[in-house]
């Protein structure tokens, strides 16, 4: 993999977790996702006259994404609504690249090295390793696995429909613009006899996550046109390291000894998958 594909998968990764944190501070989640999404919607506006309308074999991948990226969201949502930050977001980032190498590699074909190997088992078990370490309620549990097996699918359909769209530049404006579009429509049906005026920081808030969000799936979606499909969603769960340093900073967790060996083990992972290309 190259160190540009690395790095910015990386930044993408510091990125999504900073969103998440986001997300899970405010008071009013719902509709912050709704303001995310309806900033998706008007930059994907913008950007369509600079685009191509995707082949037809394409649509059915959007559309299965844009599925599986709505259930992502509103599935976050419910997570968030029951376990913290350091719980849902290790478990859901967790198994997302673990189902994703098994899945590119038994059902894809896709050929990873003795290294490539050892480093999507490292990364899985440290990340994984700190949601273990948190006991979690099985209800929170359950939720976080669900949302991760939404994260898996949307990995490995993203990363087909960008590469028969043969520009993932064409296929995540499309995919962002169908996919906000549903969910600004299922917050609409889910807020219906609850609607109070959104907050300004709540506001704000969702303006930044929409944005910072939009940014870190359009890298994605060109690493995974670039690298094979395991190795980029491994290292982008690396995001769980940074969601960590973001709790311990800024929200004044603390970082315990098995927290702390679980963000090494993780680290350990992404510099294998490096050295391993």
């Amino acid at each position: 993999m190259a160190i540009q594909i690395v790095l910015m998968v990386l930044g993408a990764a510091i990125v999504h977790a900073t969103w998440n944190a986001l997300l899970k501070a405010d008071g009013d989640r719902l509709a912050l996702i709704r303001v995310m999404s309806e900033t998706q919607i008007c930059v994907s506006i913008c950007l369509i006259p600079f685009v191509s309308i995707p082949t037809s074999a394409c649509w059915p991948l959007l559309l299965a994404s844009s599925a599986l990226n709505t259930g992502y969201m509103l599935m976050l949502n419910r997570s968030y609504q029951c376990g913290d930050l350091s719980l849902v977001y290790p478990f859901a980032r967790g198994m997302a690249p673990l189902v994703v190498a098994i899945v590119s590699v038994v059902a894809l074909g896709e050929k990873l090295t003795r290294a490539n190997e050892i480093a999507v088992a490292l990364i899985g078990l440290g990340i994984t390793s700190l949601a273990l370490s948190e006991r979690p309620t099985r209800r929170a549990l359950g939720l976080a696995v669900a949302t991760g097996a939404f994260i898996a699918g949307y990995t490995i359909v993203d990363g087909l429909g960008a590469r028969i769209a043969g520009s993932a530049h064409d296929y995540m404006v499309w995919l962002s613009l169908i996919t906000s579009s549903i969910i600004v429509a299922c917050a609409h049906l889910l807020q219906q006899g609850q609607r109070q005026p959104i907050g300004r920081r709540t506001l704000q808030a969702g303006v930044a996550a929409g944005i910072m969000s939009y940014g870190s799936s359009w890298v994605v979606i060109w690493a995974l046109t670039m690298a094979p499909l395991a190795l980029v969603s491994a290292l982008r769960e690396t995001a769980i390291v940074f969601a960590v340093v973001i709790g311990v900073v800024f929200l004044k967790e603390k970082l315990s000894l098995s927290r702390l060996a679980s963000i090494a083990t993780t680290l350990a992972g992404a510099t294998v998958l490096k050295l391993g290309r």
